[in-house]
This record gives structure tokens, C-alpha cells and sequence, in this order.
């Protein structure tokens, strides 16, 4: 009977032997054992015949190789660690509830500090999204912008759920705010028509009250930043006929500015429900005053704005942290005032450190009271919530000074200032702190269906089972850009690519549920899977928040670079000086 062979398994089997391909298994198998035995038998009188130096020799030779590749083997899992680290895959999905508890937190990477060169002030060349997350980023844009010139051209703000413009300067504040988040996403069209309504409409003769603070940070700095992309000097001639009119505000006994200004007639006055000023405002206006007099070469902006922040340095303080009130009549804060880095007090802290930077490192009160202050906010702000311990920041309340313990989402801008204080040379807990802050903020977004953070987040001191909760009245979302403005300088300083992750996540986020035919809208309950949508989109929407994402998302961690640009606290870079 003959035999059926299968070729392919004998060809795996059997090696080059005298029977060729035709002997059966069994006959093979018998004669590999028989020749192995012979083999193993020439290996042992071999081994015998060697001297005691040579097997010592051979011992030797079998250690180093051993030896060797264990080394190999621990330097290829420590890689392989080192990149889980930078690349972090814990991040927490949405959470159904309150409840934090096993909820990990992420491994972050911080590299040793980063030494800042303010020596360049070279303009970086924007070529326009590299990948599919800044694609659909730079989509969002042109959706909103479709939107807004559809149906609110040359107006401050649209409506975009019903369609209808909304105004608050009448200084087509959309457009000058965003414009140069549009040449930093390289859409010439978008870009050029924006321009010429700048170059054509926008004027500053209305007899019209407007807030300092906000068309500061808005409309000069929007205008000082295009200035300095483009070089266009019909930005530069906006900027100075705009700040010639708001120099109005400082025309008080004290010299710390009123809040409300009148364009057209250049006069300035406290504001109709209140005898003070905001200290956040009046402290956030010197990087844009600044950045005016250096491109424009006249030194009374900068004279002008720099004395408000001498004359804050020499009133006391609470260990650095100030009242969110402050009376331009007397120079004097309003005693027992709120204490908080949320609303009204917020940028204060911020522009300590900014102008620090912009001006090179030069002005040491500046950085001194930023250190103060910090040190400030971690011995009487900052706790750590029940059961979960996580780090969030209080406030002080108003007249008792009791602490309060709600954070704003306004306060979510801290961490990306810790971080940048941090890579300029300043204390490694610095760093620590913005570490966790950034987990905390992130779970104000992890926390809800909307995968959107609410306006205030409240906090348990003593519970069991929830760290933070959301009242009703503090749910709503105005799709706020300081968590991703932090995102994206923790990114960039550290290299970390959970924060994209986590930026992605709030795009999906805004994508969902805030995106209607005609723009972005706010919404009224970010606890809800179908929320009310608020019909507004503010200009900042445009300006800062999707202008973070994108700059988050790039390839190139420094396409605004951090060592030639500070960034107003409008998302507007202005450059770094020597002094």
C-alpha cells in the first residue's frame, strides 16, 4: 500500500539527511535520536579534552555574552517605560457620577527647567494644520467664522442658535479678536476680509461707554499681535489711536484707572454700580501698554499702565494675595473684599509673571510679588477635597475672609501660569501644584455627560463619597478657554501627550454639544445629555479657546515659542524684549 506523503510537514521536520525525503516518520525519528546521542557524546569528549584554561576561557566568554544581554534587555524596558511615561494611557473616561474614588492619576514627565532665551525676537512662519486633530480644529473655525459673518458681520458677538448679532462695544469685536487666530491657522481668505473691515469700519468716535480691561485684552491686543505677524502699520495706527483714547482711564486722583471709558469723548468714570475699579482689570492691561509704546516708540503707554502695578506693589496685602476691589479715587483696596483667582482677581496673579517675562527678567517687584502671592494661594487657598484628597483652590470670602471652598473655571488658568513660572527658573513645587490642578480641572469636564466643565465647581471639605459637586445656578458653560490655555502650555513645557488627549476629549465635547448650524453656543447645564443652549458665542470662543486647541495639537510643541512670546490673557502674543 503505498504511502501518502505530506511534503509539507516533513519539510519542516526533517532536516538534510541521507534518506532524502522518502523514509517514514518513524524511521526518521529513530535516526535523529541515534545521531543527536552521537552528537552530544563528540561534544563531552571535546569538552574533556580542553585544558583548564581553556574551559576557564570559555566560561568567561559565556558570562560576558550573558552578561551583555541582560543589559540589552534592561535598556530596551527602560525605553520602553520612558516612552509609557511621556505617553500616558490613563486617562479617565467620563465619570456617571461624583464619586472619584480609583479614578488614577496620570504620569507626567517633568523635565529639568527649562532655560528661557529672550534674546530672539523673530516672527514665526504659520504654514496651516499638519494633521487630522488641527484639521478639524481649523474646520471649527471657519464654521464659526461662516456663521458669524453670515449673520453678525461687523457686530461684537453672534447669536448663533437664532441667528442674530449681539452687541456690547459695537467694535466688531469678533473679528479683531479672533483675526489673528485665523492668520495662525494660515486662512488667507478669512484672514484678508477680516483685514480690510479692520482697515474700513472699525473706528473709535462712538460716543459710547466700553470696559478698559476688555478692549484692552481684546481689541489692542488683537491689533498688536496682527501688528507684529504682519508688520502691516494700518494695525499699528488702530492700536495708537485706540490707546490714546483709552489713556482717558487714567486720568484719576490715584492714577489707578476707572473701568469704564468713553472712546469718542475720551473721558473715563467709575462704573454706574460701583465707586472701584476691578483689581484684575486694572492690573491687565501693562503687557498690551507695553507692547504700544515699544512698536510705537512713544513710552507714555507703558509709563501709564507700569505705575498702576508700583502702585499695587507698595499696598499691603495678605501675604500677595489682594481684594478683587481696589478705588481709584484713593488707590486703596476695598477692605474685606473678596480674595479669589476666579472672577476679578484672577489675571492679577497672571501678569505679575507675564510682565516679569516680557520684560526680560528686569523688573525683580514684579517677580517678587508673583512669588509672594503663589506661596499666598498654597498656604491659604489651596486644600485638598474629601474622600479623594484632590487639590483644588478656594476662595476667601467677602467680609469674614472665611474660606469659601468653590473654584471658578476662571481659575483653571493657574496651572499653565505655574508651569510657565516653572520653565522660567522658578521652584519645583510650582510645578507639583500645576500637576495637580490640571487633574482637578480635568475632572470638572470628566465629571458630567457633556464631557463640559460648569462655570463654578464647589468642593467637599468633610464627605464620603463626593469631592465636588455642581449647583444648578454655576452649571452653565460659556465654552471657556483656561483649561485648554493651561493644556497647552503644560504640553508644551513638558511634552506630555495625555494633555492632548485630554484637549481632544473637550473638542468632542464642544463638537457634540454646543455646535449648531450657524456657530458654537454656550449652554445651560453641562449635568444634562440634552442641555439648553444659551444662544451666544463669545468672541473668545474664537479667539482663545480654539486657537489653544489648535496651537495644542500641533506637531511643532513651539509654533508660538514660549522663550520669544507671552501671551495676553487673550491669547494675543506679543514678543519678549531684554528689558
Amino acid at each position: 500500500m503505498d504511502t501518502q506523503i505530506d511534503f509539507h510537514n516533513v519539510g519542516q521536520t526533517l532536516p538534510e539527511t541521507n534518506l532524502g525525503k522518502w523514509g517514514s516518520k518513524k524511521e526518521t525519528s529513530v535516526l535523529i535520536t541515534d545521531q543527536q546521542s552521537v552528537t552530544h557524546r563528540k561534544i563531552i569528549r571535546r569538552w574533556n579534552r580542553l585544558s583548564r584554561l581553556q574551559r576557564s576561557i570559555v566560561y568567561a566568554v559565556v558570562a560576558i555574552g550573558v552578561t551583555i544581554l541582560v543589559l540589552l534587555y534592561v535598556t530596551k524596558v527602560a525605553k520602553m517605560d520612558a516612552k509609557k511615561k511621556i505617553k500616558s494611557n490613563a486617562i479617565p473616561q467620563p465619570l456617571k457620577n461624583l464619586s472619584l474614588v480609583n479614578v488614577p492619576l496620570p504620569e507626567v514627565v517633568i523635565p529639568k527647567k527649562t532655560v528661557v532665551n529672550t534674546e530672539s525676537n523673530e516672527r514665526p512662519v504659520f504654514t496651516g494644520p499638519k494633521n487630522a486633530h488641527q484639521y478639524a480644529v481649523v474646520e471649527s473655525f471657519r464654521h464659526a467664522w461662516r456663521g458669524y459673518k453670515q449673520h453678525a458681520w461687523g457686530h461684537d458677538n453672534l447669536k448663533p442658535v437664532t441667528g442674530m448679532a449681539s452687541e456690547w462695544f459695537s467694535l466688531g469685536l469678533t473679528i479683531v479678536d479672533s483675526l489673528d487666530t485665523a492668520y495662525i491657522m494660515g486662512l488667507t481668505e478669512e484672514f484678508e476680509e477680516g483685514k480690510e473691515w479692520i482697515k474700513n469700519e472699525l473706528v473709535f468716535t462712538k460716543n459710547k461707554d466700553v470696559n478698559l480691561f476688555e478692549v484692552t485684552i481684546r481689541v489692542l491686543g488683537g491689533l498688536l499681535s496682527c501688528h507684529h505677524f504682519t508688520q502691516d502699520e494700518m494695525f499699528l495706527n488702530k492700536a495708537v489711536d485706540l490707546g490714546d483714547r483709552l489713556m482717558a482711564a487714567f486720568n484719576s486722583p490715584s492714577g489707578i484707572p476707572y473701568s469704564d471709558v468713553n472712546l469718542g469723548t475720551k473721558t473715563a468714570h467709575a462704573p454706574e454700580w460701583s465707586h472701584y475699579s476691578t483689581t484684575a482689570e486694572v492690573t491687565t492691561v501693562q503687557l498690551e501698554f507695553r507692547e504700544l509704546s515699544r512698536a510705537s516708540k512713544n513710552p507714555a503707554f507703558e509709563d501709564a499702565a507700569s505705575a498702576v502695578s508700583e502702585k499695587i506693589h507698595h499696598l499691603p496685602k495678605k501675604h500677595g494675595l489682594v481684594p478683587i476691589f481696589i478705588n481709584p479715587n484713593n488707590g486703596n483696596f476695598l477692605p474685606h473684599a473678596t480674595i479669589t483667582l476666579g472672577a476679578r482677581g484672577d489675571s492679577y496673579y497672571e501678569y505679575l509673571l507675564k510682565q516679569w517675562i516680557q520684560t526680560g527678567k528686569t523688573i525683580n517687584y514684579l517677580l517678587d510679588d508673583y512669588l509672594t502671592a503663589i506661596e499666598g494661594v498654597r498656604q491659604f487657598l489651596a486644600k485638598r477635597s474629601s474622600p479623594n484628597k484632590l487639590l483644588f483652590i478656594g476662595e476667601l470670602s467677602a467680609g469674614s475672609e472665611a474660606f469659601n471652598p468653590k473654584m471658578d473655571h476662571l481659575t483653571c488658568f493657574l496651572p499653565g501660569t505655574l508651569a510657565l513660572g516653572h520653565a522660567n527658573g522658578l521652584p519645583d513645587w510650582h510645578m507639583t501644584m500645576a500637576e495637580e490642578l490640571m487633574y482637578t480641572c480635568y475632572l470638572t469636564y470628566a465629571a458630567h455627560p457633556t464631557f463640559l466643565a460648569p462655570e463654578i465647581t464647589h468642593f467637599n471639605l468633610a464627605s464620603t463619597t463626593e469631592d465636588m459637586y455642581t449647583k444648578t445656578a454655576d452649571a452653565h458653560t460659556l465654552l471657556r478657554p483656561e483649561f485648554v490655555e493651561s493644556l497647552w502650555y503644560m504640553y508644551q513645557i513638558t511634552g506630555n501627550t495625555t494633555y492632548q488627549d485630554w484637549g481632544w476629549q473637550i473638542f468632542q465635547g464642544f463638537e457634540k454639544y454646543a455646535k449648531v448650524p450657524w456657530g458654537y453656543t454656550s449652554l445651560a447645564n453641562v449635568k444634562s445629555e440634552k442641555p439648553v443652549q444659551r444662544d451666544m458665542m463669545e468672541s473668545f470662543f474664537l479667539s482663545e479657546t480654539l486657537k489653544y486647541l489648535y496651537l495644542l495639537f500641533s506637531d511643532d510643541r513651539f509654533t508660538i515659542d514660549l522663550n520669544k512670546y507671552v501671551v495676553n490673557s487673550e491669547a494675543h502674543p506679543l514678543p519678549i524684549y531684554k528689558n
